[in-house]
């Protein structure tokens, strides 16, 4: 199937060359703007809430491309709704294994489904030859982001992970500080959130198949998890505070985030990484209240430790804290300068640089230098999510390995990486919440973890290793 598409890809092109010596232009005849049937590239969108319809939407770059399929779980709810009567002549699908099948002629997919998802559908996809945008976190497990890098290369396939943030113009300047030595050589990094907004640190309800939504296939939504029938309050947002399904604060957040420092710094080598979690809240004085083992905590602190790179020339600590946790106030930044319920801080010698979610409003100071010394380029706030999705497109029209290509912020080559280190961090929260027993009050994993990324293996704390990866449920095995 992958060489159906890229034979397609291969005899548009020759096409238009040959066709262009014989007949007057498409482009001409048509007028300005117009765009050629041949030029257009067949998109489809799997999961269509939230993101999924503007990652579809934009993809289409204002119905320049054609949008062939849609494909979500839940046929009626709003999400899907609306991207059904956006792109009205698009085939309706509820499993993407069946559009797959189906439709024949897919270029390019955007994939925007839950988290524990990502990679099954992904890696189906780029081994049939069809290009992927992936939500961020680009997979739920380390070993799940290894996999579609590496697939991502053997197929070669254009990809991009949907960290929008990433194609933020503010962000060269940030590199270009960095580059420069403005602040000197980095040894520490600060990241945090204010998320989650959602359930986080509580009990999953029971399963309740009577709630189910009316054509509502649930066994779809669930897919490499067990199945244990209906559970209300998962669908379609609050999964993200599950371990099964979502990847916490840190997975929803640290992609766009940990994005500035990680490329800023090369910071793609950590050696080490450890979490602290806050205890169980105790209701009466020395009885803890119940632990629930299938959420991620409330809250959480994660420290990583990072090998000098060919960028910054020393070891650096980074701090990821979540829950509303941030850092003390810099003296250097006057409190007229907010760092933010979302930002990150890069410390170096002579001085720091602060900027806020998807790296905007870049500060730079200098020790010696009152306030500001340099900001970054002013966005384009209003800009559609920076051209990300846009980006990709055109990559895909000049193929695999152009400049166009090369160029992206967040093909695989990046962004596979990227949420490596991002969900290394959750590996140490949930081996931090590891009790001796479902019993027990005593936790056995609260230390710090030494980590072979080249070997993706905690070397220190065997019990840990388990979380770098994950069970599979029967017929969904990757």
């Amino acid at each position: 199937m992958a060489s159906t598409n890229k034979s397609r890809r291969k005899f548009i092109k020759n096409t238009a060359i040959a066709s262009s010596i014989f007949i007057v232009p498409r482009n001409v005849l048509g007028g300005v703007g117009y765009t050629p049937p041949s030029d257009k590239l067949n998109l489809a969108g799997i999961g269509l809430h939230g993101k999924g319809q503007s990652d579809i939407a934009n993809a289409s770059v204002n119905g320049r491309e054609n949008v062939l399929a849609l494909c979500d779980v839940h046929p009626s709810a709003n999400g899907v709704m609306a991207s059904k009567e956006r792109f009205p002549k698009a085939k309706f699908y509820i499993d993407f294994r069946k559009m797959l099948d189906k439709e024949k002629d897919i270029d390019a997919i955007t994939i925007s489904t839950p988290d524990h998802t990502h990679a099954v559908i992904a890696k189906e996809c780029m081994e049939r030859g069809i290009h992927v945008y992936v939500q961020k976190p680009l997979t739920h497990n380390v070993k799940e982001a290894r996999l579609l890098t590496n697939l991502a290369r053997k197929h070669k396939v254009v990809t991009q992970m949907g960290n929008q943030g990433a194609s933020n113009p503010e962000q060269v300047m940030i590199q270009k500080w960095i580059k420069d030595g403005r602040i000197g050589k980095v040894t520490k990094v600060y990241t945090w959130t204010n998320r989650p907004v959602w359930p986080q640190g509580v009990a999953m309800q029971s399963p309740d198949p009577s709630k189910k939504p009316e054509g509502m296939d649930w066994d779809l939504w669930i897919g490499p998890a067990e199945n244990n029938g209906y559970t209300p309050g998962l669908h379609a947002f609050d999964w993200r505070g599950f371990w099964d399904y979502g990847t916490g604060a840190l997975g929803d957040m640290g992609c766009h985030l940990m994005d500035v420092p990680i490329k800023a710094l090369g910071l793609f080598e950590p050696f080490s990484v450890e979490a602290s979690v806050p205890r169980t809240p105790y209701i009466k004085s020395y009885t803890p209240s119940s632990i629930y083992d299938e959420a991620c905590p409330a809250s959480s602190y994660v420290t990583y430790k990072f090998k000098p790179s060919k960028i910054n020339d020393s070891e650096v600590k980074m701090v990821w804290m979540d829950g509303g946790i941030r850092p003390s106030h810099p003296d250097i930044i006057t409190d007229a300068d907010d760092i933010g319920d979302n930002g990150v801080l890069m410390i170096g010698e002579n001085g720091l640089i602060w900027c806020g979610n998807y790296g905007i409003k870049g500060r730079l100071y200098i020790k010696g230098q009152e306030g500001v010394v340099e900001t970054g380029k002013k966005s384009e706030i209003n800009a559609v999510e920076f051209g990300h999705q846009n980006h990709w497109i055109d990559a895909i029209k000049d193929g695999y390995g152009s400049d166009k290509h090369r160029s992206l912020t967040s093909n695989f080559d990046f962004a596979g990486p990227l949420s490596e280190v991002v969900l290394l961090g959750n590996v140490a929260i949930r081996s931090a919440l590891l009790r001796r027993s479902r019993r027990s009050n005593v936790f056995i994993g609260k230390k710090q973890l030494l980590y072979d990324n080249k070997e993706m293996k905690i070397t220190n704390f065997d019990n840990a290793n388990q979380f770098l990866t994950r069970k599979y449920r029967e017929g969904w095995e990757i």
